[in-house]
């Protein structure tokens, strides 16, 4: 296998050090933590390596979700993306597997086998894995890429163990180092690809293209005997190539024929679809915190339709400066090649010097700590004034990680509709005020704002700990975390307006800080029962103390519940409401029309709403646009329409399809590019009279668009968001004009009969075509 260029998926390349962590909060990242009762996670290298801060992590997360169902994931990343400080990629992975566990100890499965229960290290359950034995054993035996940029690491080996971030070949868990640091690889991966999130959307065909989803791999297979024969080798026995692979026989003395040798075959694609990829919201560098009007840094994963009981996710954050583009080719492979004690990277002429030779000589060169003449040689000066520069190249170039504790994907129960959107609310954070957690966070509802409809379901669940620090503060009893759910008393302050970023309020207002009274009010249509188990988790608890539920357990689960009724809806936690450091509050939206949300970027898509859908073409949009559908059916149009004072601005008399409201109403497309909306007409005997759109803040001033029928829907382009409806009227005397089109029509079907008969050879010529017919409206 050979690489197109030294720098074909590499991902992990800058021109000064960088520090950087990445910390996935739902599902809960491990950080390599398991049940620890120190800030300090005790093994950072359990499973694998995060180049994270050892406070990070928690301690327990697992949770079983239904397949199929919307699973909001968020993360902190210590570093900014889609910002020119740096590059920047976010890759979102998981996999499934009869082995995968957390273990019950924090120590490190072992290398050797003799060191595990049984001789077999796969399945002694005392020790966390994630990849297998096999995949170790395979990393520590194959040759690594010998293409990569390794700057003036001194590699300690030549096997996949050994990379650039990773020169020494330390070993965590079963983690691959060369699989773990470079993205797409090239070689087999147990991972599962869910979506790649870039600062240059324009490599997304690429990413797809190459993903283990869709594309298979080649690997070189050796006898068992060989294998086992050279397990502590230090030196790599499985090339990458395939000429090297077929030339190997074992032993290698059998060159008659009598030996066996090297098999080079094909590792099969996972078979699921190409991953999503899209730009990656925008967030700061170093801040470790929310993203753009301060929402978290997310991502919405419907879970895949499967059925397993251990599965883990990780979140890998690639990440180099903004000042030197890995992707440019400025890494020169054959210098690499023959000087890989020195860096290949261009700083010299970059620098405006005339060559690589001339940057040399004054210490302008890529490496660990170099010492630089800035002046240079000056006369009556001290020509030897240097600086020395904190450069680690190990570090310049990173890749940071996390995983979630392993997790359960299910069927769903039998009375959940197969088609139904099931939304999953989860817990994240642990016990403390943010300094005491950080870099994890406090308490909050996973996503703390939902927006559903009847017919939809909504998963509650979490877990929690009973090893926090005992100082940390908080409610009920030290070192537990402990969550319910009971509705806020009534709101002092209306709802927001209709942006993609309502307000909780006109003031920014939940709520009082008190949980209402049910005297007969429901939340989302869910029984007594239903509430009362939220609040209390009575289904999981007989008595004890609960005033502060320190006699609940640490899970909960309230399975699927159906949303039966429209309206807005906050909810609180009873115990984690501490006003200085600690507000565990949410908001459930829940509408009589659907709402979607999809982040659409360069790459395009679709966005679809009941009756309606947009479709974005590859390079429409220059960014990574967050687009929101909402509809409202004509009887809530014909309402709003006519509470703004619009409804004798807009021509006719009938709607004839849903109103659709697309945001940002503003333009937001390329240049003259523009995306097609389509919106299914509704059962009318009405003439079509246009389709409409207006700003949905105003709806007083209505615009023709330049529209057409196809079938049962109007498609029209635009460049902007607003509020679109198509409109028909019946035409005066339209009973009679019916009856005159009988009328008519008999007449024709009559004299063409009558023709026919009377002219039998012209039938003969005619030709019945049937075919669409598309009308302008």
């Amino acid at each position: 296998m050979k690489l197109k260029s030294l720098v074909l998926g590499l991902l992990l390349m800058a021109v000064v050090g960088v520090n950087g962590d990445m910390y996935l909060h739902n599902p809960r990242g491990s950080n390599n933590r398991l049940d620890e009762a120190k800030r300090e996670r005790n093994n950072g290298n359990r499973l694998f390596d995060s180049q994270n801060n050892n406070r990070g992590g928690y301690n327990v997360g697992s949770l079983a979700y239904m397949a199929g169902s919307v699973l909001q994931v968020e993360w902190t990343n210590q570093h900014s993306c889609s910002d020119p400080n740096s590059h920047c990629e976010i890759i979102l992975q998981y996999m499934c597997g009869d082995l995968v566990r957390d273990g019950s100890t924090t120590s490190t499965i072992p290398e050797w086998p003799s060191n595990c229960a049984e001789y077999d290290c796969n399945q002694d359950i005392e020790y966390g894995m994630h990849e297998s034995y096999d995949h170790y054993l395979n990393c520590k035996l194959r040759q690594r890429q010998a293409n990569l940029f390794t700057a003036d690491q001194n590699l300690k080996g030549n096997s996949a163990r050994y990379t650039r971030q990773n020169p020494g070949g330390t070993r965590r868990g079963y983690e691959c180092p060369e699989e773990r640091d470079y993205y797409p690889y090239w070689g087999p991966s147990p991972w599962r690809d869910i979506a790649v999130l870039t600062n240059d959307a324009t490599r997304c065909p690429y990413y797809q293209a190459e993903s283990a989803n869709v594309k298979s791999r080649f690997v070189c297979t050796l006898p068992r005997e060989m294998i086992a024969e050279n397990i502590n080798s230090r030196q790599p026995i499985i090339p990458i190539t395939q000429e090297e692979c077929e030339a190997i026989v074992y032993p290698a003395d059998a060159q008659d024929g009598t030996g066996t040798r090297g098999v080079w075959e094909e590792a099969p694609a996972h078979g699921i679809a190409a991953p999503d990829c899209r730009e990656s919201h925008w967030s700061r560098d170093n801040h470790l915190g929310n993203g753009v009007h301060g929402e978290t840094l997310s991502y919405n994963w419907t879970l895949p339709n499967i059925e397993h009981e251990r599965c883990v996710m990780r979140i890998r954050y690639n990440i180099s400066t903004g000042e030197y583009d890995g992707w440019s080719g400025n890494v020169n492979a054959s210098l690499n090649a023959r000087r890989n004690q020195e860096s290949t990277l261009d700083v010299a002429t970059k620098y405006g010097f005339a060559n690589l030779e001339a940057g040399e000589d004054r210490g302008y060169v890529f490496e660990n700590n170099p010492e630089v003449d800035v002046f240079g040689s000056v006369e009556g000066t001290n020509k030897n004034f240097e600086l020395r520069l904190a450069i680690n190249t190990a570090q310049t170039g990173r890749t940071f990680q996390d995983r979630s504790h392993t997790f359960a994907i299910r069927r769903r129960p039998a009375d959940v509709p197969a088609t139904a959107t099931i939304r999953n609310l989860n817990v994240r954070g642990k016990r403390g005020n943010i300094v005491q957690v950080y870099p994890a966070v406090e308490y909050d509802f996973v996503p703390n704002r939902i927006e559903t409809m009847p017919g939809e379901y909504i998963h509650v669940q979490w877990t929690g700990s009973n090893t926090n620090p005992n100082n940390n503060d908080g409610q009920g009893l030290p070192g537990t975390d402990r969550s319910n759910i009971v509705l806020l008393e009534s709101q002092t302050y209306e709802e927001g307006g209709l942006g993609y970023y309502s307000p909780y309020s006109k003031n920014g207002h939940l709520g009082r800080n008190y949980p209402r009274y049910l005297d007969g009010t429901t939340f989302l249509g869910f029984s007594r029962e239903d509430l009362q188990d939220m609040a209390v988790l009575s289904s999981h608890q007989f008595r004890g103390e609960m005033s502060e539920l320190d006699d609940a357990g640490t899970f909960y689960d309230a399975k699927p519940l159906a949303v039966t009724m429209t309206g807005h809806y906050h909810y609180m936690c009873t115990r984690n409401n501490n006003f200085s450091n600690r507000s565990q509050k949410g908001r459930i939206i829940s509408r009589s029309e659907p709402v979607s949300y999809t982040a659409v970027g360069w790459t395009g898509g679709q966005v679809e709403s009941q009756t309606g859908s947009l479709d974005f073409t590859q390079g429409t949009l220059d960014h990574l646009e967050d687009i929101k559908i909402e509809e409202w059916g004509p009887e809530r149009g014909h309402e709003v329409v006519q509470a703004k004072g619009g409804e004798a601005s807009l021509p006719g008399t009938y709607y004839e399809t849903n109103f659709v409201v697309i945001t940002p109403v503003e333009k937001f497309t390329v240049g003259d590019r523009m995306f097609q909306v389509r919106i299914k007409l509704l059962e009318s005997n009405t003439d079509m009279v246009g389709v409409y759109r207006s700003d949905p803040d105003d709806l007083t001033n209505w615009v023709r668009m330049d529209a057409e029928v196809e079938g049962r829907e109007v498609v029209f382009s635009v460049d902007k968001g607003g509020a679109y409806v198509a409109r028909g009227t019946v035409s005066g005397g339209f009973v009679a004009g019916v009856v005159i089109a009988l009328v008519v029509l008999v007449v024709i079907v009559a004299g063409s009969v009558f023709y026919f008969r009377k002219n039998p050879d012209k039938w003969e010529g005619v030709t019945s075509t049937c075919r669409g017919v598309t009308g302008r409206v």
